[in-house]
């Protein structure tokens, strides 16, 4: 794949010139498909209710469907949940960053469309150095969903990418293969206890486990 829009970029050292970019799209209402620890994501201004909506046409995913989020720190919380459980710090101070998404009630500030009009949203604390770099330049929260037409596999590599999303997106980041897998686990920190929605990266086990004072 190649073209203006495609860019080849080291994990272990990202192109700050490439990440500046990117981020600047994001600003802008456009789509980004940058690299996670597992597989690629789909990135726009979370805050922006019609960014949102193209990633939701994009995939051609049901506006029933909720779409989590990436944040740079864990601070940024302070803005878009309405509250942080003390399970849910337990949990980011012995699993985040890294493959957990966690479930909040989510504050005015997030567009309906992102939340699905759930009032719950998923977010997530990037390990991969692409990502941090891109939620961080960007300055404000970056979606996170998979790479995919919905009910597909996700793609964690370029090469995989169906051409439906290579035209529609603005910035492509390509890492080169990531390690795939069954993406993250995701945990509803809104009920006590935690609830495990979907295990994936993390054992239950494990996160069960860092709940407990």
């Amino acid at each position: 794949m190649s073209g203006e829009k495609h860019r080849h970029i080291d994990p272990r050292a990202p192109d700050a010139f490439a990440i500046k970019q990117a981020a600047a799209i994001i600003r802008n209402g456009g789509v980004v498909v940058y690299p996670t620890s597992l597989l690629y994501g789909l990135g726009v201004d979370a805050t922006n209710h019609d960014a949102v909506s193209r990633v939701f046409s994009i995939k051609r995913r049901m506006a029933t469907n909720p779409v989590s989020i990436l944040i740079n720190r864990e601070e940024d919380l302070t803005d878009i949940v309405i509250a942080v459980p003390d399970a849910a710090k337990r949990i980011m101070d012995r699993l985040w960053p890294g493959k957990i998404t966690l479930v909040f009630f989510a504050s005015e500030n997030l567009p309906e469309n992102l939340t699905a009009k759930t009032g719950k949203i998923g977010i997530r604390l990037p390990l991969h150095p692409v990502a941090k770099m891109l939620v961080d330049a960007a300055g404000t929260p970056v979606t996170a969903t998979s790479v995919n037409l919905a009910g597909d596999p996700a793609c964690d590599r370029i090469d995989q990418m169906p051409e439906a999303i290579n035209r529609a997106v603005d910035l492509i980041l390509d890492a080169g293969p990531l390690p795939g897998g069954v993406g993250s686990t995701v945990v509803d920190v809104t009920v006590c206890p935690p609830r495990i929605l979907r295990e994936g990266a993390v054992s239950a086990e494990k996160v069960l486990a860092a709940c407990k004072t």
